[in-house]
C-alpha cells in the first residue's frame, strides 16, 4: 500500500471540495479498489505467469501463448484504470486549490487598511476556506465527472474486449513458434474469475455514482436558478401584484353577478321609494 500513499493523500484532499456523492465515490475508490487491489491482488495473481502451463516443450511457445492470451496483466490493467480515473479528480483539485489561494489573497487585501473599497469579493470560499461549487468551479467539477464516466466506460469495455469477464481454465493457442495448436492452462481460474467479477462490479458502482452526481448537480443548479428567479419576481422591484393577471372562476363570476343584480334592484327600489315620498310631500303642499 506504500505505492498508493501519494495518490491517496491527494485524493483525500478532494473530499473537502466535493459533494456528498463525490465523498461516497472516493470511499468506494479507497476501500474497494485501492485497498483490495493492494491487499489481495498479489496473492491471487502472483502466479499468473508462472502457473501458465502449455502441453509442449517447444522453446518460446509458452511465452508467446501467454502474451497472446494476456496482452496486459490484469493487475497492471486495474492499476492503470485507477490512475486514469483519478486523474480528472486531481485536475479539479488543482483548480480548486488555485481558486482557494487566489481568494485567500483577495480576503487579505480586503482586511487590509483601505481594503473595503475593493469591488470584487471572494465568490467561491468563505472565511473558513470551505468551497462552494458554483460558476466556473461547477463547470470544472462537471467536466471532470464527464471525463471520468468516459474513462471508466472505456476501461470496462476494454477489459471485456481483452479478456472477457470469466477466466476459462484452458486456452488453445496456435501462435508461432508453436508446432501445432497447443493447450495452455491457467492456475486457479475460479478464484481469478471471482476477483475479476468483483472489480467489475466496483467499477460499475463507481460509474453509476458518477452519473448520479452529474444529475444531482444539474438538478440542484436548476432548482436554485428557479428559486432565484421567483425571489426576483416577488421582490420590491417586481412586486407579486404585478404578476400575471388572475381571472375569476365560474363560481366567483356567478356570485359577483348575483351581487350586482341585488345592488341594482336595491338601487331601483330606493329610487322608487324616494320618488313616492317626494310626490307625497308635493301633494301635501
Amino acid at each position: 500500500m506504500g505505492d498508493w500513499g501519494f495518490l491517496s493523500a491527494l485524493l483525500d484532499k478532494v473530499q473537502s471540495h466535493s459533494t456528498v456523492i463525490g465523498k461516497i465515490w472516493m470511499s468506494v475508490l479507497f476501500l474497494f479498489r485501492i485497498m483490495v487491489l493492494g491487499a489481495g491482488a498479489e496473492s491471487v495473481w502472483g502466479d499468473e505467469q508462472s502457473g501458465f502451463v502449455c502441453n509442449t516443450q517447444q522453446p518460446g511457445c509458452e511465452n508467446v501463448c501467454y502474451d497472446w492470451t494476456f496482452p496486459i496483466s490484469h493487475i497492471r490493467f486495474w492499476v492503470l484504470q485507477i490512475i486514469f480515473v483519478s486523474t480528472p479528480t486531481l485536475v479539479y483539485l488543482g483548480h480548486a486549490m488555485h481558486i482557494i489561494h487566489k481568494e485567500n489573497k483577495l480576503r487579505e487585501r480586503l482586511l487590509s487598511p483601505g481594503g473595503t473599497q475593493q469591488i470584487k469579493k471572494p465568490k467561491y470560499t468563505n472565511e473558513k476556506g470551505k468551497v462552494t461549487i458554483k460558476g466556473n468551479l461547477l463547470g470544472s467539477y462537471l467536466t471532470q465527472l464527464v471525463v471520468k464516466i468516459i474513462i471508466e466506460s472505456a476501461f470496462i469495455a476494454g477489459q471485456w474486449y481483452l479478456y472477457g469477464f470469466i477466466m476459462v481454465p484452458m486456452f488453445p493457442c496456435s501462435k508461432k513458434p508453436c508446432p501445432f495448436t497447443v493447450e495452455c492452462y491457467m492456475s486457479r481460474p475460479t478464484e481469478k474469475t471471482i476477483f475479476i467479477i468483483f472489480m467489475l462490479v466496483v467499477a460499475c458502482v463507481s460509474l453509476l455514482l458518477n452519473f448520479i452526481e452529474v444529475f444531482y448537480l444539474i438538478c440542484t443548479r436548476v432548482r436554485c436558478g428557479s428559486k432565484r428567479r421567483n425571489h426576483k419576481m416577488n421582490s420590491a422591484d417586481y412586486p407579486a401584484s404585478l404578476s400575471a393577471p388572475r381571472f375569476p372562476t365560474t363560481e366567483e363570476a356567478l356570485r359577483q353577478n348575483k351581487l350586482n343584480m341585488e345592488q341594482e334592484s336595491n338601487s331601483i327600489g330606493g329610487s322608487l321609494e324616494g320618488a313616492k315620498e317626494e310626490k307625497q310631500l308635493l301633494g301635501g303642499h
